[in-house]
Formats: structure tokens, C-alpha cells, sequence
């Protein structure tokens, strides 16, 4: 797809404009998807304008909220996104934030095969895959948690915050209705206000912190 067009369909989502080397990956990005959701099942969505508006655009709009671009991100801690299915939002919070760390959780081992596929496509680096459940990821202490669009949501949660470094930081990519599932869930998480999605009537982001706001 062309540069110019991600741009535009992406502006809605962000408050800056981005690089034009960010704007390539992201279109060697949906070229690869494309190809590759033709034979295994990545995605439901299949129109590219669609894929940058629901998948781009949603994952970069909560990057804007919850990581820096430059340097300064290193102090963020490892990313860990589970259930990265075709890579959202782990890949995009990579792509508008180089500098971290980041670790895409995805059990599925096709989609795991093709999310290595687009890392190297894409040069990036300070990134892995780890191909099997979150149940069985070593423990660590990620600055940020993330999860979208994934199975099981009730039961993950537990699991999610378990990954969590004190004051990390759990972002959830839900419907509305879900809010009060992920409040119940994890009482012990001090929760902000949800913020509405762009273009969705009832989705929102959800951000959850393990210890005090600052």
C-alpha cells in the first residue's frame, strides 16, 4: 500500500506524523500479511485500508499514550504482548518505538513462523517470539503488558499481571462491557479511565497499573 495513503488513514490515531522509513514497514508489513492470510488464517479482516485503520491505527494510538520515541523508552522496561496472532499490537508498538524491548507471546506455531517473518523482512532487533502459552513464559518483570483480540480474556488476565514489574503497566485493547471483567479480575491493579478507540462506538483502551499512578 502506498506511504502516502497509510498516512492519511493513520492520522485520525495519532497526534504526530510518522517517519517515512516507519510508513515502509508498515507496508512491507500489510504486503506480507496479505500474502501470507491467504493461506493460514491471520486475520478476518482482508481490505488493507481496513487493516491500517483497525490494527495499525488502534495499536499505534494506544503507543502515543504509553511509549516515548526515542531513547528514553529503554527506561520503559521489556514489552511482553500475549496472544500477538498476526502481530498486533506488538509489532506496531515496535515499529513507533524502536529502542525496546520486545517479546510477541503466540502459542499458534504458524502465526509464530510468520511474525519471525516480518521481523527479519523488517530489520528490526530487540525483538523475539516466544512460540508457546503465556502460562509457561518465564517470569519477568515487564514495564508493559499488552493484550488485544485474545481467547480466554478472563483467565489471561491473571496471567498477564503476573508478567508485570512493580509500577508496570497492563493495556487492554476491549469492549466496553469488559471493563468491569477486567476490574473483578484484577482488583489489586489501580485502573485509569478507559479511553474511547478512534472510529469504534464501544472499544476502548484500558490501562492498568501495579502500584501507585504517578
Amino acid at each position: 500500500m502506498d506511504a502516502a495513503r497509510i498516512a492519511e488513514l493513520l492520522a485520525p490515531f495519532l497526534d504526530t506524523e510518522l517517519a517515512p522509513e516507519q510508513l515502509n514497514q508498515i507496508s512491507i508489513y500489510i504486503d506480507l500479511l496479505l500474502r501470507w492470510n491467504a493461506r493460514i488464517n491471520l486475520t478476518a479482516v482482508r481490505d488493507p485500508e481496513q487493516i491500517v485503520t483497525r490494527h495499525f491505527g488502534e495499536s499505534l494510538f494506544a503507543a502515543r499514550h504509553l511509549l516515548p520515541r526515542d531513547q528514553s523508552a529503554l527506561s520503559a522496561g521489556r514489552v511482553v504482548d500475549i496472544g500477538s496472532g498476526a502481530g498486533y499490537p506488538g509489532l506496531p508498538l515496535k515499529i513507533w518505538s524502536p529502542p525496546i524491548a520486545v517479546t510477541l507471546i503466540e502459542s499458534n506455531h504458524k502465526k509464530a513462523t510468520f511474525l519471525r517473518e516480518v521481523i527479519r523482512a523488517l530489520t528490526l532487533t530487540s525483538i523475539d517470539v516466544f512460540p508457546y502459552r503465556a502460562e509457561t513464559y518465564p517470569t519477568v518483570s515487564a514495564g508493559l503488558v499488552t493484550l488485544r483480540a485474545v481467547e480466554k480474556f478472563e483467565s489471561t488476565l491473571p496471567v498477564a499481571a503476573g508478567l508485570l514489574a512493580p509500577q508496570g503497566r497492563l493495556a487492554l485493547w476491549i469492549g466496553e462491557a469488559q471493563t468491569t471483567i477486567a476490574h473483578q479480575a484484577l482488583p489489586t491493579l489501580i485502573w485509569a479511565r478507559p479511553i474511547p478507540l478512534p472510529g469504534s462506538q464501544s472499544r476502548v483502551l484500558l490501562l492498568g497499573n501495579n502500584g501507585s499512578m504517578k
